[in-house]
């Protein structure tokens, strides 16, 4: 299989174990490393109210202030609950966004997932496709410069070309054929429910039919946009990422949730069942080649959750990935990336280890 085709992207969900407020900066920290080393694009994730599910309400804040720190990577959002939203606000913030950044906003929507979230907005979970349905049309026709009420409402700032860069999520066929019929881009999970009775499918082995689905679906003359979300932590030495994913993962397994992870299970089996990968450069560009959706994909995002490493360990991953993962799978990487020291290295993973288990 092929990758040189790809882009390279990095993915948070804001997890860190510490304050609000360092949460915040380990993101900027980790976008700003991520255009010094010549990524494509930066994603963030949104959640309200749980802060070990994700820590970033307000996505386009947070996005805003990384702006002003960067000037090339694209910023994008993985996802905006837009059912939870109003959406010509969020049509508004995102248009500001844009303006700001220098065009550099990828917006991405998807219905959400967690049922109690939406009674505090007065909304029901189980209404959420429809709601999801009726504010997307309501942010695309803003956008598209449609009256607002009246003729003399017009959103401000415009933002024509905002449309033209949607992403949608989802898990399903039939959800992939929507986006793929309304020519928006595709965004897979890095995890997925098991079909009945097959419970050791690979996540690449699940998402071929929803991609699939979507290429069957867009328009010609469309291109596809693919992102392909892995979780992927890169060490420098075997005994580093083996801790840290006995340790993430199977705290992980304690708290139960989508991959039903056995505690007591050894690590081989907490990371295939959890679709991560892990491992020193040479394993992790072994395991990606396997990943047979990436075929397909326009971009690759990568996610340290759930190993969840401290930030030192984040960075340092995200640097062996640039320098020495993508290389080897042919990813093209901005041209003129900084060559700023790395951050991190063998000895400073051991020291963030003993920090953790101190």
């Amino acid at each position: 299989m092929t990758t040189d085709h790809l882009r390279l992207g990095v993915f948070t969900r804001l997890l860190d174990e510490t304050s609000p407020a360092q949460r915040y900066r380990n993101a900027g920290d980790l976008v700003v490393r991520a255009e010094q080393l010549g990524l494509h694009s930066a994603w963030v994730a949104q959640h309200h109210f749980h802060a070990a599910e994700g820590g970033l309400p307000s996505p386009a804040v947070l996005l805003g202030w990384i702006a002003a720190q960067t000037s090339r990577i694209r910023l994008a959002t993985g996802i905006i609950t837009l059912p939870l939203e109003q959406p010509l606000r969020v049509a508004e913030d995102l248009a500001v966004l844009d303006e700001l950044s220098g065009g550099r906003v990828e917006p991405g929507f998807g219905t959400g997932g967690t049922p109690s979230s939406f009674l505090a907005f007065g909304k029901e979970s189980a209404d959420r496709r429809a709601i999801y349905a009726h504010a997307l049309a309501e942010v695309l026709d803003a956008w598209g410069g449609g009256d607002l009420g009246t003729e003399e409402n017009q959103l401000y700032p415009q933002a024509p070309t905002l449309s033209g860069r949607v992403w949608e999520a989802t898990f399903s066929a039939a959800g992939a054929a929507r986006i793929g019929a309304a020519g928006h881009g595709l965004m897979l999970s890095r995890s997925q429910p098991r079909p009945e009775g097959q419970p050791d499918l690979r996540i690449w082995e699940i998402q071929e039919e929803v991609v699939d689905a979507y290429l069957d679906a867009l328009p010609g003359g469309v291109e596809p946009r693919i992102a392909a979300s892995r979780s992927v932590f890169v060490a420098d030495s075997e005994d580093v990422w083996r801790r840290e994913a006995d340790r993430g993962l199977r705290a992980v397994a304690r708290a139960g949730g989508l991959w039903g992870l056995d505690p007591q299970g050894s690590v081989e089996e907490l990371v295939r069942r959890s679709d991560t990968v892990v491992g020193t450069p040479e394993r992790v560009v072994e395991e990606l080649r396997r990943d047979t959706v990436l075929t397909h994909a326009t971009d690759l995002l990568v996610q340290v959750h759930s190993v969840d490493p401290v930030h030192d360990l984040t960075l340092r991953s995200l640097e062996l990935l640039a320098t020495q993962v993508a290389p080897e799978l042919g990813i093209a990487l901005a041209e003129g990336a900084s060559s700023v020291p790395a951050v991190g290295s063998a000895a400073s993973q051991e020291r963030a280890l003993e920090e953790v288990t101190a």
